[in-house]
């Protein structure tokens, strides 16, 4: 069996080997696939990994000897499904590898939100604490998130990490979901979208991205935020209309946003929200840990192992 791997660079920078993966059949690894590069490079595989390289219906069908994708992912949207189900080609992801990573990172946005640690720290550095005349200086309080309400829209296995670690905090619990959601170890209560967007301190967005919720996250439901509200965002970039939430930075109308994903990756320069003020934006690192890109890769082999041994397992388009 031939497996390609279309763009394997972020999941394997060099610490994280593909070795398991090569002992079950002839393997090529390609760091990166620009688009008139797909076809030639998936034509003689029997198997094709990707994770942001896209599969159309198109491609598929232009792909006689596919027989199995995986994604290098948990989000799939990146291979037309139904084309591959049409020809018997099962799609597989990974499910479940950066739940504590992904609510990890969340909490980070939040802190440094709250906290200012970054800016402060880059004014040490610049030299502003040595020239102080006292012994402490600040450009705007910290907020304290003990007692406040954070608010969790999707409450699935990191949305529930994310109310776990908010608990900790001593911050109240609410959540917004399409299901009512099973015990999540901490106290949470269940409330309609737009009164948790009215009474959450922080909304951390923890959902998948389908074509009801596209830019949900627009001009009306930012302004039932608080003022002081902060809007924390390490799902899918397609869940915020970017222009609105830029607008509601510069006019304060709410108190800030911690960002690690924007529905254009990598984002152009004139990106509206690079320049926002109080939006702390990082480059959709929260998947990355080598913690989790392990067991990444481990699931991803169980899924090549799976369907060779026909089983296959974590498919998508059953």
């Amino acid at each position: 069996m031939k497996i390609t791997v279309l763009d394997g660079h972020t999941l394997n920078p060099g610490d994280n080997p593909w070795d398991d993966l090569a002992r079950l059949g002839e393997l090529t690894v390609h760091d990166r696939t620009a688009p008139p590069d797909i076809l030639p490079r998936a034509a003689d595989a029997d198997m094709l990994l990707t994770n942001k390289t896209p599969l159309t219906g198109g491609t598929i069908a232009r792909l006689p000897r596919l027989k199995f994708v995986s994604v290098l992912a948990t989000g799939h949207n990146v291979v037309d499904t139904a084309a591959a189900r049409a020809r018997g080609i099962p799609v597989a992801n990974v499910p479940a590898y950066g739940t504590m990573s992904v609510a990890q990172h969340a909490l980070a946005l939040l802190l440094e939100l709250a906290g200012n640690v970054g800016a402060a720290h880059q004014s040490v550095r610049a030299g502003r604490w040595s020239a102080c005349p006292d012994f402490c200086y600040w450009d705007k309080s910290t907020v304290e998130l003990d007692g406040l309400t954070l608010g969790i829209v999707g409450f699935g296995r990191i949305g529930r990490q994310m109310a776990r670690l908010g608990a900790a905090l001593g911050m109240r619990i609410i959540y917004a979901d399409r299901l009512e959601a099973g015990p999540p170890g901490t106290a949470a209560h269940r409330v309609p979208l737009e009164q948790l967007f009215a009474e959450a301190d922080a909304v951390s967005l923890h959902c998948n991205q389908t074509d009801e919720n596209l830019r949900f996250v627009n001009a009306a439901l930012l302004g039932k935020m608080k003022p002081g509200a902060f809007l924390i965002n390490t799902a899918r970039g397609t869940l915020i209309n970017e222009a609105d939430l830029a607008a509601a930075l510069r006019a304060g109308r709410i108190a800030g946003a911690g960002l690690d994903v924007l529905e254009t990756e990598p984002p152009p320069a004139t990106h509206p929200l690079l320049a926002a003020p109080n939006c702390i934006i990082t480059p959709h690192v929260a998947w990355s840990s080598l913690a989790g890109r392990k067991r990444l890769m481990q699931t991803t082999v169980a899924n090549v192992r799976a369907f060779l041994a026909g089983a296959p397992v974590n498919v998508v388009n059953k």
